[in-house]
């Protein structure tokens, strides 16, 4: 064993902590205290006997309406985790739960939250999470962000099987492949359950998913992804770029916008490319150079000065105080002048540069500094 895989080892036995995390105790009280958001879930988690959806993978697609409360005392771009016995004074909640019967159960809630939205509003936000997240924890981060950002329309998650373990990476990487079908299955239930419009965000090894799945349903059903999705957000990709290339090869019309967060300073995707034996080789959330992916029809947004005030230099996009007032008021600017008229490269102050069919953003930071 050579001493860097002893130093990755003692570097991730020491990220995995004391906490465990799989332990989740539902507050309904919480409700009285907190912010209330709901989350509908999609998993293929294995359902445990305690009603709880672990790590186990299961074939069937299990559907669900989380609610989780959101403290009082939360600071942006933060999630302050509570799991046994959470304070929702200062701690996120699951304040509910609940699983639907059948597909079509689902189907019709989901379009009555929908429906219940002033239209041009009746859009669904799809999360899906990356490597090393409960499924609980994939509720809590949706729910910040559509806290922190003020998303609109109805929040979900995708939940795959994810060890929730830093020593799980080999594990979460089969999971993650295995997810890809529940996946396709998901997103054409929402088509059906009458949005007019589906974005999804994926962080980390969820990307992968995320384009493998529209990979195989392009390969099925040439332009779907064109036709029902309004845009796709990868945040700090754990993803190969020559991949990435071939899958982007499948779809004739990618959704617009497309966009890919990356930074520099993303040290886990740096531990990512050495537990690969790749460290020359980044990964698309931490590429330096767009010349490898100028050619491809996406917006590239270089959040790397960003990650000093981040909770995590792998999810800077949602955890940097700063960068999240910016697109708020991105996002804001979107609402008032409608989804069809504004790029991020118009509504983020920055540098921008253009290539073939790329566009890449390296917006300024409030202080001034690039």
């Amino acid at each position: 064993m050579t001493r860097l895989t002893i130093s990755l080892i003692v570097l991730l036995a020491g990220l995995a902590g004391c906490v465990d995390r799989s332990v989740v105790e539902t507050v309904p009280a919480a409700l009285t205290i907190g912010t209330a958001k709901t989350v509908f879930a999609a998993t293929t988690r294995e359902n445990g006997t305690g009603g709880d959806f672990g790590p186990g993978r299961s074939e069937m697609l299990s559907l669900l309406e989380l609610t989780v409360s959101i403290p009082p005392e939360h600071q942006t771009g933060r999630i302050e985790y509570g799991y046994t016995n959470p304070d929702p004074r200062t701690q996120f909640a699951l304040a509910g739960s609940r699983e639907f019967a059948s597909p079509s159960e689902f189907r019709t809630h989901v379009n009555q939250a929908v429906t219940r939205r002033p239209a041009g509003d009746r859009e669904a936000t799809l999360y899906v999470h990356g490597f090393n997240t409960t499924q609980t924890e994939a509720a809590f981060r949706a729910a910040q962000l559509a806290h922190d950002l003020d998303l609109p329309g109805v929040q979900m998650i995708y939940s795959w099987p994810s060890l929730g373990s830093p020593l799980g990476y080999a594990y979460d990487g089969d999971s993650m492949l295995f997810a890809r079908d529940g996946l396709e299955k998901l997103l054409r239930d929402i088509h059906r359950s009458g949005t007019e419009r589906i974005v999804i965000v994926a962080h980390s090894m969820g990307s992968v998913l995320v384009m493998e799945a529209l990979r195989q349903i392009e390969i099925a059903d040439p332009g779907w992804s064109s036709r029902f999705l309004s845009g796709i957000v990868l945040i700090s990709p754990d993803l190969d770029v020559d991949l990435f290339r071939t899958q982007m090869s499948r779809i004739a019309e990618p959704p617009q916008p497309f966009i890919v967060f990356v930074s520099r300073k993303d040290k886990l995707l740096n531990l990512s490319q050495r537990l690969r034996g790749t460290h020359s080789r980044e990964r698309l959330g931490n590429i330096s150079s767009v010349e490898a992916i100028s050619d491809l029809p996406i917006d590239i947004i270089d959040t790397t000065e960003f990650s000093d005030d981040a909770q995590s230099s792998h999810f800077v996009a949602g955890s940097s105080p700063t960068l999240i007032k910016m697109l708020n008021e991105a996002t804001k600017m979107a609402q008032f002048v409608g989804h069809d008229r504004i790029t991020p490269e118009s509504l983020l102050p920055g540098a921008v540069a253009h290539y073939s069919a790329a566009t890449e953003v390296t917006p300024y930071n409030l202080a001034g500094e690039r």
